[in-house]
């Protein structure tokens, strides 16, 4: 079986790193725990040093009280376990490792990825004294160690179509109450969803998002209790919903309608809303039919859709274009990014990623989002879920035909 050291060394090489240096204290960084595969239940309550060179032995830098606790922990890697006591100590076994190197550690140069940035300020300036000849970020490193399994490709399938189905529920009945003229409530819709979700077997984590009017101008509303719209007719619709099975990836998409005929605004948001989707989907596409995976950055995909939305609804667009899918809604990989920071990670094939432009110009009473889940396979990118053409007009008609229209299909 591979060791966490041996998957460390495989993923330095290619690089011109000398070697990654893991730290953590007390879980300050919970991305030296995931990268070791420590169990839940380690407990360690003193800092700890993971040396990885690129070429030569692993070095295991650890506290004498923690020993014991050690042996059982790195039971199986092929390392030299080099225990200090004092500080005096520590910084004597730093030097030996990491003097003259170039060290790969969680850390993000400005702060400017922060999912990355875990190791504090104090013992980057410790490392560095130790005779480091730099500090480089682990970032793309640490994405060799979110790969998607097999079985998790298939769990996160069976989710997005979970996702499929629930989102035709819910916008079902809104238009079915609208036609039949009875109220429907945010509660209402939301209720439905989380119920397709339970039974199949699937989680949510915490209720998901359906907005009606102004409501949708807040990328991160959540009706509850007396926080509960009734929808009424010239409304939007947003409905951004999520699940997955236990231990697996997670599906998100968020799809958007109207109650009645939607107004030329709408329309105008809407269509630069798609056009930011479709931008970065179309570079994604293009730059790894030209280039294969390992050059694209989060960031070139945010700037593409943020470009295409355009003048007019570009000022809204609050946030970044897509996140990293993972076993937490919000993986720790690649963010497709230049606005809330700039993520400069390249996107890593196993991975995945959500494309969700919005535009939420709160003073005009809606907001429209939509968002597609890809799975980005050594083969190049899939869209894992379906996507939205058109909004769902709701109230009149059939919804068979409501639904065709929406996904571009002939009714």
């Amino acid at each position: 079986m591979t060791s966490p050291l041996d998957r460390m060394r495989s993923a330095l090489q290619g690089t011109d790193l000398d070697g990654w240096l893991l730290y953590d204290f007390q879980g300050l960084n919970p991305h030296a725990r995931r990268v070791l595969g420590f169990p839940a239940e380690a407990h360690l309550t003193r800092r700890f040093f993971v040396w990885v060179p690129r070429e030569g032995g692993a070095v295991l830098l650890h506290n004498h009280i923690e020993g014991g606790t050690w042996a059982g922990l790195s039971a199986g890697w092929d390392v030299e376990r080099r225990p200090f006591g004092s500080h005096a100590e520590l910084d004597a076994r730093l030097c030996e490792v990491v003097a003259g190197k170039r060290v790969a550690m969680e850390y993000s140069p400005l702060g400017a990825v922060p999912y990355v940035g875990r190791v504090d300020a104090g013992t980057l300036e410790r490392v560095r004294a130790a005779g480091a000849a730099d500090v480089l970020s682990s970032a793309d490193l640490l994405q060799a160690f979110l790969v998607w399994s097999d079985d998790d490709l298939a769990a996160h399938r069976r989710a997005a179509d979970v996702l499929m189905g629930a989102k035709d529920d819910a916008f079902r009945l809104i238009h079915e109450r609208l036609r039949a003229e009875e109220a429907v409530t945010e509660l209402d819709v939301q209720a439905v969803i989380e119920q397709a979700i339970a039974d199949a077997g699937m989680t949510s984590g915490h209720p998901v998002n359906v907005s009606f009017g102004a409501n949708a101008a807040d990328p991160h509303y959540q009706p509850e209790g007396e926080k509960n719209a009734t929808l009424r007719s010239g409304e939007c619709v947003l409905i951004d919903l999520w699940a997955q099975e236990e231990g697996r990836p997670f599906a998100d998409v968020t799809w958007v309608g109207y109650a009645g005929e939607p107004t030329d605004e709408y329309r105008s948001a809407w269509e630069a809303v798609r056009g930011a989707r479709d931008a970065a989907l179309t570079l994604l596409h293009e730059r790894y039919a030209g280039e294969g995976w390992g050059r694209l950055q989060g960031w070139e995909l945010d700037r593409a859709s943020r470009d295409a939305m355009g003048a007019q609804w570009g000022p809204y667009f609050l946030h970044r274009t897509g996140h990293d899918l993972g076993l937490s809604l919000h993986g720790a990989g690649a963010n497709l990014d230049d606005y809330e920071t700039r993520d400069t990670r390249t996107l890593t094939p196993g991975l995945a990623v959500t494309v969700e432009p919005g535009s939420y110009p709160r003073e005009r009473g809606f907001g429209i989002r939509t968002e597609v889940d890809v799975f980005l396979s050594p083969d190049g990118p899939q869209v894992t879920t379906q996507i939205q053409r058109e909004p769902f007009v709701l109230g009149a008609g059939e919804w068979a035909e409501i639904r065709a229209a929406a996904l571009g299909e002939p009714s």
